[in-house]
């Protein structure tokens, strides 16, 4: 009976079809098309069954449990992570106002409105300096790029004083190099809180009111007169010219002061014998904004003469 069941179901022959073809055997009987019917429903009813069981109902994918268990670990291990970082933010914000005196933090645009009116007050009310670009003919396109971020870092420390400057550019075409890598080095810089103009320092101010800063000067600067206009020589010389600042000055009937180095500080030691009063123009800046806010020279010479030129605060030769 197998057998014949067997025999049955399998598919019929090249020459079983050429019998049916000739009409030989004819068409199957009612309990064949009964017996192929049932078994086509038995398999289809497994195949619906392996279908459910690897796809769930939710339309989730069936996972093991070693993955399940993998991904809660990764879940934990990431929300562990987001609580430290606000943990940190929470400790910078503390920081923060515990440096300013416990007020609230302000906004950017707060402090930016601040910056702006401090800056614009200082034009009527504040110190005022000169940069004297006049002398950039003299310089290489490297040290125009040195001047260029050495203005940059001498705006950037003026916004952040509390009695900054007035700075006036003196000296500046828009058709100079320098003009173009200041535009390119610095971002914003057309938007500056400072007078840039094609004039000289003489020709916007009355001569006995100016005070050219130069290290070659006989006289020691005392104090910072807010009757005066300060001028620093906008130069970056690598091949040290000598005195060319000095003497602009006295060209033009300026007279001239130097930063009270000598006076504050002493000579230290070291291999090379070298012992500078060279600054960089940001770093002059750095020492008279300093002595406008503290009174004190050696306070303020500290913030702009590095070791490395040779000179050192008395108390700290050691």
């Amino acid at each position: 009976m197998i057998k014949d069941m067997e025999h049955k179901l399998e598919w019929p022959s090249p020459q079983g079809e050429s019998c049916l073809q000739n009409g030989q055997e004819g068409s199957l009987g009612v309990e064949d098309e009964e017996l192929a019917l049932e078994s086509f429903q038995l398999l289809q009813i497994d195949t619906e069954f392996e279908s459910e069981r690897a796809v769930p109902k939710d339309g989730e994918m069936w996972c093991s449990k070693n993955v399940l268990r993998k991904q809660r670990h990764w879940e934990k291990i990431v929300a562990a992570k987001k609580s430290k970082r606000k943990q940190e933010r929470e400790r910078k914000k503390a920081h923060h106002s515990e440096h300013a005196g416990g007020s609230p933090q302000q906004s950017k645009r707060v402090l930016k409105a601040m910056t702006k009116e401090r800056l614009l007050a200082a034009k009527s009310s504040g110190p005022r300096l000169c940069i004297d670009l006049s002398m950039t003919n003299r310089m290489t396109k490297k040290e125009l790029s040195r001047l260029a971020g050495q203005i940059r870092r001498l705006y950037g420390s003026n916004k952040k004083a509390t009695k900054p400057f007035w700075i006036c550019l003196t000296g500046f075409t828009t058709d100079n190099p320098l003009y173009e890598e200041c535009l390119r080095m610095n971002d914003g810089f057309s938007n500056y809180l400072l007078d840039t103009t094609e004039e000289d320092y003489v020709s916007l101010f009355p001569p006995e009111s100016l005070v050219y800063l130069t290290p070659d000067s006989e006289r020691a600067l005392e104090d910072i007169d807010l009757d005066k206009v300060y001028v620093l020589g906008g130069l970056v010389d690598e091949s040290i010219q000598k005195k060319l600042t000095f003497e602009k000055a006295r060209e033009t009937s300026v007279q001239t002061a130097r930063l009270p180095i000598r006076e504050h500080m002493v000579k230290r030691a070291n291999g090379k014998n070298y012992h500078s009063e060279i600054l960089a123009i940001n770093q002059v800046f750095d020492i008279l904004s300093t002595y406008v806010e503290t009174r004190n020279w050696p306070e303020a010479l500290k913030t702009g003469v590095s070791p490395g030129k040779g000179y050192v605060i008395p108390n700290t030769t050691a």
